[in-house]
């Protein structure tokens, strides 16, 4: 046991900040965005935490853990007037089986088509949007590890061209010896890559303008790149500093590997009192090269009705040269 926590203090300490910055080699971005105010309000340190139905997002191998079935709805205005919304059901089957369903989508919304012939628009809009679909099943494999996965429909848009791609994420959750001490991997977005294609791509050619009387008229269609996703490794440590009967105290730090830039670290905290008030707060992307993101704090409350119990949290995330973010999640748990 003491063997596999210092190989996890090791990874999370090495290969941060010294590989080279592959910034702008994946398509699908928007996977990479975090998600829900509770993760973010402690910095996206979340792997080996993930105790909410965000886990289907941050670790898919940690919903069959939690207590209750939850919904979870979180907004965002992201970046440059951008809205990132994700929609997440993590359903118990039974106390060591749980499935999931979820929906992240960013919508660049729309905007009038205008042309050097008609400056004030043509009449027509155009818009973009990017959306992920994912099924994820986990289980609890003995009582302290669990694994869970999630396969995912991926599509970007953009007018009238499109690109889609299906992919795999892989997360394990072990709960240590030391009482509170978790341990959190998980891999995400391994899958195919993307390609763009559409009507706008087919071009009217002539394949021989040399000679006259030939067709000049043959349809074509322009081939695009394709491109990888951002794959990303991560793993975690969640520690329990303080279970009371009222308070609780949990530490959390990440370390990321992803494919398109380099590697970082997240950490976070979270107080809460009685399960109803918890306050949060982390800073994102430490030593990562040229990161924008920085300190995080957020803010959730929570109320147990019985059969059913109601959250809402709300995090702020600094995004340096750009305005900061402001996400609200709701959650029901049943």
């Amino acid at each position: 046991m003491k063997k596999m926590i210092l190989a996890v203090i090791i990874i999370l300490a090495a290969g941060i900040n010294f590989g080279q910055s592959k910034v702008g080699t994946t398509a699908a971005n928007f996977l990479t965005i975090p998600v829900g105010s509770k993760a973010t309000g402690m910095g996206g340190a979340f792997v080996a935490v993930a105790n909410d139905a965000t886990g289907l997002y941050w670790n898919p191998g940690s919903i069959s853990w939690l207590e209750r079935s939850e919904f979870n709805v979180s907004y965002s205005e992201w970046l440059v007037g951008t809205k990132f919304n994700w929609i997440g059901l993590a359903f118990k089957i039974t106390d060591n089986d749980a499935v999931g369903i979820s929906v992240n989508q960013l919508d660049y919304g729309e905007e009038e088509i205008t042309t050097p012939e008609e400056p004030n628009g043509t009449g027509q809009r155009w818009k973009a949007q990017d959306i992920s679909l994912a099924v994820t099943y986990s289980k609890n494999l003995t009582d302290r590890f669990s694994i869970g996965g999630s396969l995912k429909y991926i599509r970007q848009q953009i007018w009238n061209e499109s690109a889609s791609a299906f992919a795999l994420d892989i997360g394990l959750l072990f709960h240590t010896e030391l009482d509170g001490l978790r341990i959190g991997m998980n891999i995400s977005n391994f899958g195919t890559e993307m390609k763009l294609d559409g009507k706008d791509l087919l071009q009217s050619v002539d394949i021989d303008p040399a000679n006259t009387g030939n067709n000049d008229k043959i349809t074509a269609t322009l081939n695009t790149d394709s491109w990888t996703l951002p794959l990303i490794f991560t793993v975690g440590l969640g520690y329990d500093l303080i279970k009371m009967e009222d308070w609780k105290v949990v530490l959390a730090t990440d370390a990321v590997y992803p494919n398109n830039q380099s590697s970082y670290l997240n950490l976070g905290t979270e107080v809460s009192w009685k399960r109803m008030i918890a306050l949060r707060v982390g800073y994102n992307s430490l030593l990562k090269t040229d990161a924008e993101e920085g300190l995080s704090a957020g803010v959730g409350l929570m109320y147990d009705f019985g059969p059913v119990y109601a959250k809402v949290d709300y995090s702020y995330n600094q995004f340096g040269i750009f305005d900061a973010i402001n996400r609200v999640s709701v959650s029901v748990g049943f």
